[in-house]
């Protein structure tokens, strides 16, 4: 196998490492606490989604960011009826920092910072499939969340 053959190994890398930069910068988190909060966040989106919005959604994703997604993904159990409170509570159990965190903010902010990564709308469409009660957890066009 020629080296080349690995540039997509390099690049979805790279591209994880920005990702994971991005949510540091964005959530003033350390790194590893930046990957714990992008985990959670996307492993509690693939779970609220239906099978198909979850298989195009992840096809927008970084390969090894979509092997995260994936990870424990059990399709005959979704979509899972959460509440916004109850996707809230699934993030927060998959960060574990020496402080406590604002889920809340760093969940926003996640989801901020996939929007500005991934293809415009992207994160629309996703946020569309979604009840209204979820619809403030994604950044609104044009305006700052708080």
């Amino acid at each position: 196998m020629s080296t080349q053959n690995l540039e997509v190994l390099d690049t979805t890398l790279h591209k994880t490492h920005q990702w994971i930069d991005s949510i540091s910068v964005a959530t003033h988190l350390d790194r590893h606490t930046s990957y714990q909060a992008l985990r959670g966040v996307l492993q509690a989106l693939r779970d609220r989604l239906p099978q198909d919005e979850a298989a195009h959604f992840s096809a927008q994703l970084p390969l090894l960011i979509r092997g995260i997604f994936y990870e424990g993904y059990r399709p005959s159990a979704v979509p899972v009826p959460l509440s916004r409170q109850e996707f809230l509570d699934r993030v927060d159990s998959k960060i574990v920092a020496n402080r406590s965190v604002d889920v809340l903010a760093i969940t926003r902010q996640v989801l901020r910072v996939m929007d500005e990564l991934l293809s415009e709308g992207e994160m629309d469409k996703v946020a569309l499939v979604l009840p209204k009660e979820f619809q403030n957890l994604f950044p609104l066009k044009g305006a700052v969340i708080s």
